[in-house]
């Protein structure tokens, strides 16, 4: 198995930093033109970065999510572990507030507080430091974990892409929305790493312009051969030949294979089916809920209609139109030519073998 180089050129951002009493964390709404990194000392703050997208992409929020409840839990005063594990719960209910399609911030805040649950019961930990040293052990641990996932995944997905292939990606699925290297984008970092050339094209992706602003940066920084589109011209690019297969990242997988991910993500299934191009998704196990039956279940978070009207700061529609903006869109599992998480490439039948992952 091969392994990702440490040289910095392959990710030269790196999104989220815990620095003892604080997380640094990267603005991703300024990106590509300023680098601005973000001082955090409390959930409050925390909730406001996953909320207003200063950190995205779905194993991201889960990390700041789980350093949110260190913080929180740092600010109870009082020596009383029930009233400690008692604030560790209500601080992990305010941040499950943040966004609702993102399953990784439900799954890391479920940790935490599973984690909480087993310090206070712990003779090891009878002082309130103790236990919270003990929970930013554990969220320090979920952002090390992001970063062996992510690698695996993309040591996964690598056999699928041969040299000189085109794909075509959307969003971002990169080292900026994961702890390092990024889902959809770890294969691009470890073909580059090989020597096989690969051939992106990323779709803008509006209205946020993810694609645009974050997917092209971080390849273009990394010496990856990238092209930007804009997400109408996917199916045009397609026609061409130029696109031998797509890879997205998710923010929740369904039991039954269905896909949550940014809007547009389906449009660019079904043009994909239409023109025979292998659709696949990369995401963590932790992307993946059971316990969600189907993609009919997923909430979808609707957006405020300025990032339509008024994308960065310019009025591009009429005064009082009515809009539309969910922030993501389901793509049914009959789209889906595999999912590829650390664990291996999963297909179809999806309900059947997605279980088996866990077995």
């Amino acid at each position: 198995m091969s392994n990702f180089s440490t040289n910095t050129e392959f990710n030269p951002l790196i999104s989220l930093n815990w620095r003892g009493d604080h997380l640094e964390l990267l603005d991703q709404r300024l990106l590509p033109e300023s680098i601005v990194m973000l001082d955090l000392y409390t959930p409050e703050e925390i909730w406001d970065s996953i909320h207003s997208m200063k950190v995205r992409g779905a194993p991201a929020i889960g990390i700041a999510a789980a350093f949110g409840v260190v913080l929180g839990a740092g600010q109870y005063q009082k020596d009383d572990i029930a009233g400690w594990l008692e604030k560790v719960k209500e601080v992990c209910d305010y941040l499950a507030t943040s966004r609702p399609t993102a399953v990784n911030l439900f799954w890391a805040l479920d940790r935490m507080y599973a984690a909480a649950v087993q310090l206070s019961e712990d003779p090891n930990y009878l002082s309130i430091s103790a236990l919270n040293e003990g929970l930013t052990q554990e969220a320090i641990a979920i952002r090390a974990e992001d970063e062996e996932v992510c690698r695996m995944i993309g040591e996964n997905a690598l056999p699928l892409f041969q040299d000189g292939m085109g794909v075509l990606t959307h969003c971002n699925a990169g080292g900026l929305a994961t702890a390092k290297y990024g889902t959809a984008t770890a294969p691009m970092y470890l073909a580059k790493e090989q020597g096989i050339h690969l051939k992106i094209f990323a779709d803008e992706t509006r209205p946020v312009l993810q694609g645009a602003r974050l997917t092209a940066f971080e390849l273009q920084q990394a010496g990856i051969d990238v092209t930007l589109i804009t997400d109408n011209m996917a199916g045009m690019v397609m026609s061409k030949g130029w696109i031998q297969a797509v890879i997205v990242g998710t923010d929740r997988v369904a039991a039954n294979g269905d896909v949550a991910n940014k809007i547009g993500t389906y449009s660019v299934a079904v043009l994909a089916k239409a023109h025979g191009i292998p659709f696949y998704v990369a995401c963590p196990m932790s992307t993946i809920d059971l316990n969600t039956p189907t993609g009919a279940h997923i909430p979808i978070e609707e957006r405020a209609p300025e990032e339509v009207t008024e994308g960065f700061g310019k009025r591009t529609a009429p005064q009082g139109i009515k809009v539309f903006n969910p922030a993501f869109d389901v793509t049914p599992n009959e789209y889906v030519t595999a999912i590829i998480t650390e664990k291996g490439i999963v297909r179809a039948p999806f309900d059947q073998n997605l279980k088996a992952l866990y077995s």
